[in-house]
C-alpha cells in the first residue's frame, strides 16, 4: 500500500520531501536477504564473524540498501519507474541498527515525465551512511 497518492508527475512538486522510511535491518531480516541474494557470507549474518574480519560488527550488504531505497520511492510512488538508482557508500550500514532513509525530489521533467530525487540512509547518528540519486519515470 502506498503512504502518498503519487499517481503522475504532475502530483509531484520539486523540493518536496518523501515520507521517511524505516527499513528493517535487523539480523533475522539481513539473514533472509542474504540467503535469497546468494550472499550469505559471514560478514552480513553474524556479528562475531564480521568482528574477527576487522569489521565493527555484522554490515547491511550494499544491494540491500539499494533495494530499501526503491522500496522508499514504491512506497510514496507505487505506479513509479525506477530507471536507475546511483549509489555511493561512505561508510557501513551495521546489522541491528536503527536507519532512515529520506529523499527529495531534486528535478522534474514533466514534458517526459522523468523525476530526479536525492536519498539519504542515515544512522542514528544522524551520520549519511550511503546516498544517492533516483531516476524515475512517471505517467504524464
Amino acid at each position: 500500500m502506498s503512504e502518498s497518492n503519487i499517481a503522475t508527475v504532475a502530483d509531484v512538486e520539486f523540493g518536496v520531501e518523501l515520507p521517511a522510511f524505516l527499513p528493517d535491518i535487523s539480523i533475522d531480516n539481513v539473514k533472509r536477504f542474504a540467503v535469497a541474494a546468494h550472499w550469505d557470507f559471514p560478514r552480513f549474518t553474524d556479528h562475531e564473524a564480521a568482528r574477527s574480519e576487522g569489521l565493527p560488527g555484522a554490515l547491511v550488504p550494499g544491494i540491500m540498501s539499494q533495494g530499501f531505497f526503491a522500496a522508499m520511492i514504491h512506497r510514496w510512488a507505487d505506479g513509479a519507474q525506477i530507471n536507475s538508482i546511483d549509489t555511493i557508500f561512505r561508510a557501513p550500514v551495521l546489522v541491528d541498527s536503527t536507519c532512515t532513509i529520506n529523499g527529495v525530489v531534486t528535478d522534474i521533467d514533466e514534458d517526459n515525465g522523468q523525476v530526479e530525487i536525492d536519498l539519504t540512509m542515515l544512522n542514528e547518528k544522524g551520520e549519511t551512511r550511503v546516498f544517492g540519486t533516483a531516476q524515475i519515470t512517471l505517467p504524464v
